[in-house]
């Protein structure tokens, strides 16, 4: 009777022990030696404790009930989203075409429209240079900003030593493009205009409706790099005219290492693949599609969508308060 007791116990124990490996609570409840009490060193510098971490625009954290839709896809739901043949890779697509609605919605666009990436990185590599090298025969001229992100500017540098033009456009006292230096730059071999939606810097949100109405005048494709945006102000392709738009995971509480590409279907806009292999994503971007990734950034951008009006009204609040205090102590703030 004692033994059956004891095996009843540690049996009842181990799986306990195994439901907490698994599950959200255990990624936030930190063991008693993460605290830290004699401090820390790292790198060379020495402080006091854990500090806290406030630069929620160079990435979040997974949100747990992200994490939740993900572990499946981890542990028992591993099958190839590629593979057609079995339960397995059913389940996976499912997922996965699921989670390219999810993206899609949040965003105005259509499924279809939808491509998966690594990251915005990626997304922006394919934007220009896989447009430009695309219509490389009639288009060898491309208008962005000096304030985008290194991968734009680096992607532009490249594109300048194999022979294409680019124009950087300068930014006012207020971080704003002149639309009208817009117009004027815009040339009949111009292939793409590429505008950061938010700058990650310093949040500066570029009129990007207005830009579109000037694109879609000249007929000249429009990118944007929305990584800052989505989530955290309202995307609309339609109404914004973009051709193409960059996306990430990692700084809407979803997983770092996905991300996500729109390319325009009416009118098509057209890119030359940045990597050859086995023809997924309708041969823009080959390789296996990470389902648990994939999946996670579909909730995310749910969560997103479902949640949005409420953080924005938040983080106004705390705006408004952050700003009124400073000003109370400081004089001469800009």
């Amino acid at each position: 009777m004692a033994s059956k007791l004891l095996r009843q116990t540690l049996t009842k124990t181990n799986r306990t022990a195994a439901i907490r490996c698994f599950s959200t609570a255990a990624s936030v409840a930190f063991p008693s030696e993460y605290e830290y009490p004699t401090g820390i060193t790292m790198k060379g510098v020495k402080i006091s404790g854990r500090p806290l971490y406030l630069d929620m625009q160079a990435t979040t954290p997974v949100d747990p009930r992200v994490l939740d839709s993900m572990l499946p896809f981890y542990l028992s739901r591993y099958g190839n989203p590629h593979s057609r043949t079995h339960l397995y890779g059913w389940e996976s697509e499912t997922a996965v075409e699921t989670a390219r609605a999810q993206v899609a919605a949040l965003i105005g666009a259509a499924p279809k429209e939808i491509v998966f990436t690594s990251g915005a990185t990626e997304s922006n590599n394919i934007s220009i240079k896989g447009v430009m090298h695309f219509y490389k025969d009639k288009k060898r001229h491309i208008i962005t900003t000096q304030t985008e992100h290194k991968c734009v500017l680096d992607s532009c540098r490249h594109l300048q030593q194999e022979g294409f033009e680019v124009t950087y456009l300068p930014v006012g006292s207020d971080g704003l493009i002149d639309l009208d230096r817009l117009v004027k730059e815009i040339r009949p071999d111009t292939g793409l205009v590429s505008v950061m939606a938010v700058n990650n810097e310093i949040g500066v949100v570029q009129p990007v409706e207005e830009i579109g109405k000037i694109c879609k005048e000249f007929n000249v494709p429009f990118h944007t790099d929305a990584a800052q945006a989505l989530g955290k102000i309202k995307v609309d392709v339609e109404k914004w005219n973009v051709s193409l738009m960059s996306l990430s995971g990692h700084k809407i509480y979803g997983p770092k290492g996905v991300g996500a590409l729109y390319l325009r279907r009416r009118p098509r806009i057209r890119v030359e693949p940045q990597m050859n292999g086995g023809g997924q994503e309708r041969g823009i971007r080959s390789g296996t599609v990470p389902t648990p990734l994939v999946v996670g950034m579909g909730a995310a951008c749910e969560l997103a969508m479902k949640e949005m009006e409420y953080d924005e009204n938040r983080i106004k609040g705390l705006q408004e308060r952050l700003l009124n205090g400073i000003r109370e102590k400081i004089d001469g703030v800009v």
